[in-house]
């Protein structure tokens, strides 16, 4: 009787420990899928961030369209050597969030900057970009360009300016000859 419920404990971990490990199979294609997706991905250090301070950041990203995560640093690890995105694993120490910018690689970069520089308590590690890591230097710089909309507006702005002037040499054009 002993001896049954021994073996049938050990069955019990067994189909457990199966369990576990396809569930962590299955996050590790989740992570897969938001990294090949992402035009850009943040990773922060969250040390030192109050609650309320986090939900401002997370309203922040969600509002943008960015994905704001905290994830297993051995998943990501995982998920990026299955990808072949090399030298991510000295980023991922300590607490990680991850904020995947799926519209243009500026925007995640340049909120969580914007709240850095406010907060005055947080930083990024780094991040990854084209199915490669890179420095939180990188991510200062991405911070500092216009996101997508700002230039297509500066775009649409000096057009503006180009079909009015071309409207004005044509009605000129014009008058010359009709005098």
């Amino acid at each position: 009787e002993m001896l049954r419920s021994l073996v049938g404990s050990e069955m019990c971990i067994r189909d457990r420990s199966k369990a576990a490990i396809e569930l962590k199979s299955q996050k590790v294609e989740e992570i897969k899928d938001k990294l090949s997706r992402a035009k850009s991905v943040v990773i922060v250090d969250y040390r030192g961030l109050t609650v309320s301070e986090d939900t401002q950041l997370r309203k922040e990203f969600r509002n943008a369209g960015v994905e704001y995560k905290v994830l297993k640093n051995t998943m990501v690890s995982r998920a990026a050597a299955d990808l072949g995105i090399k030298d991510v694993d000295g980023m991922l120490e300590g607490p990680s969030a991850f904020a995947f910018g799926y519209d243009d690689p500026v925007t995640a970069a340049k909120i969580y900057s914007d709240f850095a520089n406010k907060a005055k308590k947080t930083e990024a590690k780094g991040g990854i970009m084209d199915n490669a890591a890179v420095d939180a230097n990188v991510i200062k710089k991405l911070a500092a360009l216009p996101t997508k909309d700002v230039l297509l507006t500066k775009i649409l702005w000096s057009l503006k300016g180009s079909v009015r002037n071309l409207a004005c040499a044509l009605n000129a054009v014009k008058e010359q000859k009709e005098a």
